[in-house]
This record gives C-alpha cells, structure tokens and sequence, in this order.
C-alpha cells in the first residue's frame, strides 16, 4: 500500500540513507529508534513537509514523491499535537474539510462522527488550553482523521502523556488501527513499540538498521544496536566451532572467552543469554551448566525488575538479581564471584 523506494535526504551533518520500506494496507507500523535517528524526517518526508533528495514514495499504487501536501491522503500528528489554540474542539476538527469546500451540512455531520467515536462530544465547544493531555490527542486525531487518510502518521504521540493517560491513548490506537486504519506510528520506547506494532522498522543513524515483526526482531536481533534496543544486554558477535560433544558448540567471542553453545550450526554470527539465565555463587558449582566463569563484579544498577549486576569475565556480563541475593552473596564492585548458565540458554544468530 505505501512503498518507500531508496529514500534519502541530506539535512546539514545528518542523512537518511537509502530507505526502502513497505507498509501493507492495516499495518500497525512502527519506526522505533532514538532521538537523533532520522524517524521524525522520515515522517514527516511522506507526509510531504520535507522533500527528499532521492528516491520514490508510492500510495495505493501512485508515485507521490512530488504531490503536495493536501494531495497525499496522509495525515499527520504532530508530537506536540499543534492544534490551533484560538480555534474551539469543533473548528479544530472541521478546518481541515472546510479547505475541500464540502457543504455545511456534511462537515457538521463529519465532526459528529468523530466526536462521538473519540468521546469528545462534551468538549466540542472548550478550546484547547482548557483540555487534558489526553483529550488533547484525541481531538488531534479526530481532526486529523476528518479528511480519511489513508496513511495516519503518528509522530512521538504518547511522549507526553503519564502512565494512565498512555494506557488510555493505546487503547484509542489499537481500536483505531483494528478498524482498518493503517498507521505509521514514531518512537524511541521499546515497550510502545511491542504493544502497538504488528511490524517494526529499526532505526539508527539515518538507516533501517532491521525490519519485521516485533517477535522476529527481537527474538534474533541484527546487530548489538537492535539487541540493546530490546534490553538484551549479553548479546555478542561470535565464530561457532564444534566440539566433541555433538550439538554443543563453542562460541569464541575473542582470544580469551569462548561460551558453550547448543546449536547444530557453525560460522560466523551472533550469540545472546538472557541475565535471568544466570547464577551467580562465590564458588564453583557442580551442575550440568557447560558454561562456567570466574569473573570481577565491575558495576551494580538498580533496575525495574532487581538489580543489574555487570561481571567481567574477558567480556561484560549481565545478570539479573534481586536485592535479596545480592545482600545475602555480599557481592559488590570487585568482589570475584562465579556465573555458570547451560548451553541451551545460548542463542546463536547466523550471519545473514
């Protein structure tokens, strides 16, 4: 439905490089990456705000690269939402139809559709600095929405919004999105993107670093980028060896550290564990973990589930604990403790 061909745009030190995606019709599409990434210049490039240098944008089948604005049947949130503040809720929604000349008559009947399906109703005669965060967003998306896009494009739209005002706004999203929408939807937060998107283009430093379904991308991520992105944190680029013990593998990472991997393929690629995988004891155990490792506590972080505890062993290590275990083992910066996890909690990644 919308196909983006080799885009590039080169704005002062920064460049979007060569970007190729293809939304289908009902996508929920999320562009996820940080600040800096070139998201929002993508967005707003096929919404027509921004002109790329090279490259092609195609809508239902028609090159729109050089449409204007008005003609593109996209419509765009902006992340600050830029409603007009001396405008009320109803002239907000119906601006946008009142530019196509339709009558009176249907625009009064457009802005009751939307009111009523964004529960705004009651609203239709406040202006906008007298709205919640929330309210806000839905009366940016009903006017928005009045023209029937379709491609809504969401820019960063849940950035501002507190806990229960985000739970709110995705419900919107995803009723919104299971109604046909098709929507391509900016972030940089990696739970949003999860929970909102059946598709997810990567981004780094103005390129698609990865695309696919969220459990694609991040069950095998590409690169150490997409993997961070993800919150995996023991995930390293690899060369898998066999061994003489049929489908355990060794994965040298470099001179010194090789990890035990179950795998019955070799080569270059990546391996990843999970921190919660791991035990951590101040002495050797006996078990049927094949990867054991003596290693120098360097860094201790609470986090939201425990504490994040950072172990040299030739390589940083990462591994989840709760504040109880770390009390009880004493472990703090450079104590030397052990971590053993079995082969079969090793993920291994083949280069593509």
């Amino acid at each position: 439905m919308l196909k983006l061909v080799n885009i590039s745009k080169k704005l002062g030190e920064f460049t979007l490089q060569n970007i190729s995606l293809q939304i289908s019709a009902g996508d929920y599409f999320i562009l996820l990456g940080p600040s800096g990434a070139g998201k929002s210049v993508l967005l707003e490039i096929i919404a027509g705000l921004e002109k790329c240098d090279s490259g092609e944008i195609v809508l239902a089948e028609e090159d729109i690269s050089n449409h204007s604005i008005q003609d593109r049947s996209v419509g765009l949130v902006f992340q600050d939402l830029a409603l007009f503040p001396h405008m009320t809720v109803k002239q907000n929604i119906a601006f946008a139809i009142k530019q196509n000349g339709l009558p009176h008559v249907e625009i009064s009947k457009r802005v009751v559709e939307l009111a009523e399906r964004f529960a705004i109703s009651h609203l239709l005669n406040r202006f906008p600095k007298t709205l919640s965060g929330g309210e806000q967003q839905r009366v940016a998306l009903a006017r928005t929405l009045a023209k029937k896009p379709r491609v809504l494009l969401l820019d960063e739209p849940l950035a501002s919004l507190d806990v229960e005002l985000k739970a709110e706004a995705r419900k919107i999203l995803r009723e919104l999105n299971r109604s046909g929408q098709t929507i391509v939807h900016v972030t940089h937060d990696y739970e949003e993107a999860i929970s909102l998107g059946n598709r997810i283009a990567v981004m780094h430093n103005g390129k698609i670093e990865q695309t696919g379904t969220p459990e694609s991308v991040f069950s095998k991520p590409a690169s150490s980028f997409v993997a961070s992105l993800g919150g995996i944190r023991n995930f390293f680029q690899a060369n898998l060896l066999p061994t003489n013990h049929g489908d355990i593998m060794l994965a040298k990472v470099n001179s010194e550290v090789a990890f035990h991997v179950l795998s019955q393929k070799i080569g270059y690629g990546y391996i990843m564990f999970p921190e919660n995988s791991i035990t951590i004891s101040e002495n050797p155990i006996s078990s049927s973990a094949h990867n054991s490792f003596l290693g120098k506590v360097v860094d201790l972080f609470p986090q939201r589930f425990g504490i994040d505890v950072v172990i040299d062993v030739g390589v940083p290590v990462h591994a989840t604990l709760t504040s109880d275990s770390v009390e009880s083992l004493k472990i703090e910066q450079g104590k030397k403790i052990w971590i053993s996890f079995k082969a079969s909690s090793v993920t291994y990644i083949p280069c593509s």
